[in-house]
Formats: structure tokens, C-alpha cells, sequence
């Protein structure tokens, strides 16, 4: 796990701009930097590097390939690395490597096979820039899921001369003299919506993540990117739903335990301590369970507590920990503990993030890196498997709606909000389900919009709705799963993930996102997953071989946090009163004050709307940590 970054420019100190973006991230790679300065081309690469494989110098980066012809900035890890090692070394590519990294395997396949043979041949997570020296065409590249971080856009230097930059951290872009920090209205409306920025965009403008599973070309003149994808999750969920796999469900379990396992196996090399998060729920038990399986000696395990008995998993997660014998750590939280971390977070979350398990994640990372310095997790069981209660709930509501035919809904609708009801949220989220197409605008609806007032938060914005995705499946339950995998898991869950662990040196693994297990989930019937209000059910049948059902079947929290109760209490309280109330965001044009006031006020009164309120109040922390007086109002 490192971080990247890299810019074309040959009119700046190169040397003293990419020394400050590498010092600031110097978090996601503590063991090393490396430079690459290209005198021909003006192209930069910089690195920070956390020693996971191959310990030694010769892993070090930027790195350059044995024939010299191309040189890499690479954020990752390749889990099938030693396959690729064979394969190379069995076809003559390579004669010798010099050390056992697998930046040197994945940089000598990219020159025997290409870039794009070699990821679809390649198993893992990444973030890579690879420039050709020979062809001089830069190209950057994200993993299937978008596990790992990547930004790019074009910049400017102090006397306005544009170039393109990329970097893991789009903090980095604050190092570079002349850029304008300039907030994407659309974007900062999004955030407000939906509690965290939806790729493609990023929360300045001109700056956008490079969406998972794609390649991003760059031929000189270095000023207009191509994008293509390499790998796509709706393919690959259509594929599974149009290709559904045809054995019995017994045989399915064997075949998701052999390559979960398989995938666990090859999550657990490294040549560091290696550990895993533990709560009281499936995911993360079962991951455990099939590390133990693996394991000669005790698995290091790591869990959140609260001290509110009421809402406290830390006991479950010690119970489960007990009967696999694992060696367990726990840290109870208070609201102190949040308090004192809300103003800290913009530097590790350099655009706004409001999934309150943030915190959670933040702490078990920090205690998990005491101990270990990779941990498995149990993310991405809940997308695929059906595990949110959103998946049951929302598809009887849809079956009821669409029962009307759309040629009567819609005008019902138009007429709801022609006599102006729509000002009321019981009238606005009506007229929003009579006019739905697809079962995602129902889910959309119920997961994000509930509140009126994101309308008009971000006077002037337009935001764009994420349902469009989930139409492509027949299935209304795997529509919305596949919605949520390609929005919310990976701009929310994976960005939470990759930004807490880093924050500590931590590198963070999910099994359960290797390239077999993923595409084999979307194969299974969805009776497999969600069966007599049973969720996860394959899963769960699963884990079952390994912790008894009785330390399970308890109603599902992860890494909860009271946030609602946190906010309405002691110093959090006054914390929270003091940033809406007087909100800078207000102040300089970004918000609507009259908004704000009244989501404030509602949620004192009335303890409701307590996300929104939490939304506001985390743009409102990640406005005031940046340089206000750089930034630049949208006209």
C-alpha cells in the first residue's frame, strides 16, 4: 500500500513541488520516497512507499523496467503476482528479476503483454501510472472495484499554463502553486444528498476520480485524457444474471467456501503482521473463520465498542473471537473520542465524507496498527448478498406502484407538485415514487432523499440521480445491489476504508472483492442470497460450519455509531451548534442559511434528520480546514 502522484509541467521547481506532494501523504507510505524526473519529456512521478513484499531496495519506486523503456508509480498489491512470475518467466519474457516485488512482476508483464492483458490477467487492488518512453504516452489505471484512489486533471502554474496532474490524495492538488480550489457546486450538492461524492467528480473542479475498472490514456500534447474500461461490473452482473449458475445450492456453498478461501490464502502473504477486522455480524466472522482455518497460530482481531451497552457489538465480537481463538483487541469509544476526531479527519478525507462508521473504521485501523500492518475485512458481503434491508423492503413497494400503469402515476405526480404539496415531505415523496421508472428510483428515495431540503441546500446545483445503473438487470433485488456496488460501495465504503486504514500505515484487504469470488456471486439466484427473510443466506449457511448460530442470529450493527444521540449531547452538542449556526458555507454564498437553520432546528426539536444535519455539519468541518481565503465561489 503507497501512495502516487505525478504531473507534466517542465516550467516549474519539479523536483520541489513533487517533494511537497509526496510529504503530504507521507501517511500512506511511511518506509520510503522515490522520484522519476524526466529531463525529455517534462513528465514527474513521485512515491511513498509502505513495505509489504520485498522489503528491501529492490521493490522501491518509481521503478523503472529492465529494458528501461517504461517507468512506474504503483499503489496496490497483486495478489496472483507469483502466476504472473511463472507465466513470464516460463515464455522467455524474462530471464531473471531482481528481487520477489510485485511492482517488478506487474511492470515486466505490462511490457511483455500490455497494460490492458496484463490487469485482465492480474488479480488485486491498485492505483498505477506507467509512462512508455519509447511511445511517450502516459496511462493510468484503477482496480476492478476501485479499492484503491486515483485523481487527475488538469492544473495550472502561477502564471496560468495548464498541466495534467494525477495523485492517490486529491489533497495533493492543494501543493500545486496557482491552483484554484475551486468547489464544484453539483458536486458539494451531491455530497449533501447522498453523503459522499459520486465519481466521476470530485468536490473541485477539473479534478475527477478515474472510475474503477478503467485505463486512462495520454499522448503528447498531454492535454486531452481517453478513458476506456478494461473491466465492467454491469457486464459482469449481467453475464451472472443471464448465466446463472446451474447447480444445486449445496454445491454452490462449496464452490463460494473454495474460492473465498482460495482468495483469503492470497490475501494473507506479506512479509509483514498481518490481522483482520472483527464485528458481531457474518461477513467479517466468516473471513476470520477461513483465516483461522488457514492459520498455524492465532489470528490477530481487532473490534469497536461503545461504552452504551444498548448499541455496544464488542461483546459478540469477543464471543466469535473466543470459540475461534483468535488473539482479540478491543477499544471502547465515547463521544469524546468523536468530538475531539471530527476536526481531524479533513486532512485524511480530503473531500467530505459523512458515513459516521467513518469513526468506527478511523479507531480500528489506529488499533489494528499497533499490532498488524495488513488487516482483512468483511466488506462487500452486504452488496453482494443481499444484506441491507433497504433490498427486501423496497422492491414490495415497487411492485405495489408499478401495478399502476406509468401513463396514471406520472400526471398524479406532476399534479401533487402543480398545487405546490410538493413542499411537504410526505407530498414529495409521493410524487417522487408515482413518477419512478425502475425499482432504484423507489430505493433512491428511501436511502437518500428523504429530506426535502437537499433540494435547496446548494442554491443553483443540480444533482444528478444514481438509478439509471440498476436497469439493465431483470431482478429487482439484484438492481439495486448492483446500484449500490457501483456508487455507493466504492465512493463511500472504499474510500472510508482506504482513507482510515492509511491514515495509520494500515493496509486494508477485502476477500471478498477478488476477481472470482465477484464474479461468481453475480451467478447465484438471488434465492440463494435472500430466502424466507433470511438475508445473506448463503453466507450464513457458510459461516455456520465454523461459530454456532447462536452467537450470530443477532439483529445486524457492524461498526455502529450513535450519531443521532452524540450530536444531542455534551460537548458534541455545542461542538455542532457552534459550525451550523454560523456556517462559513452559509457566509460565503455555498449554502442556503435558511436551510441550514431549519435542519438544525428540526433535528434539536424533534430528533429527526439527524444524517442530513451530520452532512451539513461535515462539509461545514472540511470547508473551514481549507485555506478559505484561496478558495473560489462558483459564479
Amino acid at each position: 500500500m503507497c501512495g502516487i502522484a505525478g504531473f507534466y509541467n517542465s516550467r516549474t521547481d519539479r523536483m520541489e513541488l513533487i517533494r511537497a506532494m509526496t510529504d503530504r501523504m507521507r501517511h500512506r507510505g511511511p518506509d520510503a520516497e522515490g522520484f522519476w524526473l524526466d529531463e525529455h519529456s517534462g513528465w514527474t512521478l513521485g512515491h511513498r512507499r509502505l513495505s509489504i513484499l520485498d522489503l528491501s531496495e529492490s521493490g522501491a519506486q518509481p521503478m523503472l523496467s529492465a529494458s528501461g523503456r517504461f517507468v512506474m508509480s504503483y499503489n496496490g498489491e497483486i495478489y496472483n503476482a507469483a502466476v504472473l512470475r511463472d507465466k513470464l518467466l516460463s515464455e522467455g519474457r524474462v530471464t531473471a528479476f531482481r528481487g520477489h516485488s510485485d511492482t517488478e512482476i506487474l511492470l515486466e508483464a505490462i511490457e511483455a503483454y500490455g497494460l490492458e492483458e496484463t490487469l485482465k490477467l492480474s488479480k488485486g487492488m491498485f492505483a498505477l501510472a506507467v509512462y512508455d518512453r519509447e511511445e511517450k504516452v502516459l496511462r493510468l489505471a484503477r482496480d476492478r472495484a476501485g479499492e484503491k484512489p486515483l485523481y487527475y486533471g488538469m492544473a495550472y502554474d502561477g502564471t496560468g499554463n495548464p498541466y495534467f496532474t494525477f495523485a492517490s490524495d486529491l489533497a495533493l492538488f492543494l501543493c500545486i502553486p496557482g491552483f484554484l480550489r475551486e468547489i464544484d457546486r453539483d458536486a458539494l450538492a451531491a455530497f449533501l444528498t447522498y453523503k459522499y461524492v459520486p465519481a466521476p467528480k470530485s468536490i473541485y473542479k477539473g479534478v475527477y476520480k478515474l472510475p474503477a475498472g478503467c485505463i486512462l490514456t495520454l499522448r503528447e500534447p498531454f492535454n486531452s485524457p481517453k478513458i476506456q474500461a478494461y473491466w465492467s461490473l454491469v457486464e459482469t452482473a449481467v453475464y451472472g444474471e443471464t448465466h446463472p449458475f446451474a447447480g444445486s445450492y449445496e454445491e454452490a456453498r462449496e464452490e463460494l467456501e473454495a474460492l473465498l478461501t482460495a482468495s483469503i490464502r492470497e490475501q494473507m502473504v506479506a512479509d509483514v503482521p498481518v490481522g483482520a477486522f472483527l464485528s458481531g455480524g457474518i461477513d467479517s466472522p466468516l473471513v476470520v473463520s477461513l483465516m483461522q482455518k488457514l492459520s498455524d497460530r492465532p489470528v490477530k482481531t481487532f473490534t469497536i465498542g461503545y461504552d452504551d451497552p444498548q448499541i455496544n457489538e464488542s461483546e459478540a465480537a469477543k464471543e466469535i473471537s473466543r470459540h475461534l481463538g483468535t488473539e482479540h483487541t478491543e477499544l471502547i469509544l465515547s463521544e469524546r473520542e468523536m468530538k475531539e476526531l471530527i476536526p481531524e479527519l479533513p486532512y485524511y478525507f480530503s473531500e467530505p465524507l459523512s458515513d459516521s462508521s467513518l469513526i468506527s473504521t478511523f479507531f480500528v485501523s489506529k488499533l489494528a496498527r499497533t499490532k498488524v500492518t495488513v488487516s482483512l475485512s468483511g466488506d462487500a458481503g452486504d452488496e453482494l448478498f443481499c444484506g441491507y434491508e433497504r433490498y427486501w423492503e423496497t422492491p414490495e413497494l415497487w411492485n405495489k406502484i408499478s401495478a399502476v400503469p406509468g401513463v396514471l402515476r406520472r400526471p398524479a405526480g406532476a399534479m401533487l407538485e402543480g398545487l405546490g404539496l410538493t413542499k411537504k415531505p410526505f407530498f414529495y415523496k409521493t410524487d417522487a415514487c408515482l413518477r419512478a421508472d425502475n425499482v432504484n428510483q423507489i430505493r433512491e428515495m428511501i436511502q437518500y432523499r428523504r429530506d426535502i431540503e437537499t433540494q435547496h441546500l446548494v442554491p443553483g446545483a443540480h444533482i444528478t440521480p444514481l438509478s439509471a445503473v440498476g436497469v439493465k438487470l431483470k431482478n429487482p433485488y439484484a438492481a439495486m445491489q448492483l446500484a449500490d456496488m457501483e456508487y455507493y460501495f466504492t465512493d463511500d465504503i472504499l474510500y472510508k476504508l482506504d482513507r482510515a486504514s492509511m491514515a495509520h500505515s494500515l493496509e486494508s484487504r477485502i476477500p471478498m472483492l477478488d476477481r472470482d469470488f465477484l464474479e461468481f456471486a453475480w451467478t447465484l439466484p438471488q434465492d440463494f442470497k435472500y430466502h424466507n427473510g433470511v438475508s445473506k443466506r448463503i453466507l450464513r449457511d457458510l459461516l455456520y460450519q465454523y461459530v454456532p448460530k447462536s452467537l450470530l442470529d443477532r439483529p445486524k450493527q457492524g461498526f455502529y455509531v450513535p450519531i443521532r444521540k452524540w450530536l444531542l449531547e455534551g460537548s458534541t452538542f455545542e461542538y455542532a451548534r457552534e459550525l451550523l449556526e454560523h456556517s462559513h458555507l452559509a457566509r460565503d454564498g455555498w449554502l442556503d442559511e435558511k436551510t441550514v437553520l431549519s435542519v438544525w432546528e428540526y433535528f434539536r426539536k424533534n430528533r429527526k434528520k439527524h444524517q442530513l444535519t451530520f452532512n451539513i455539519l461535515m462539509a461545514e468541518q472540511w470547508y473551514r480546514s481549507q485555506q478559505e481565503p484561496g478558495l473560489q465561489k462558483t459564479s
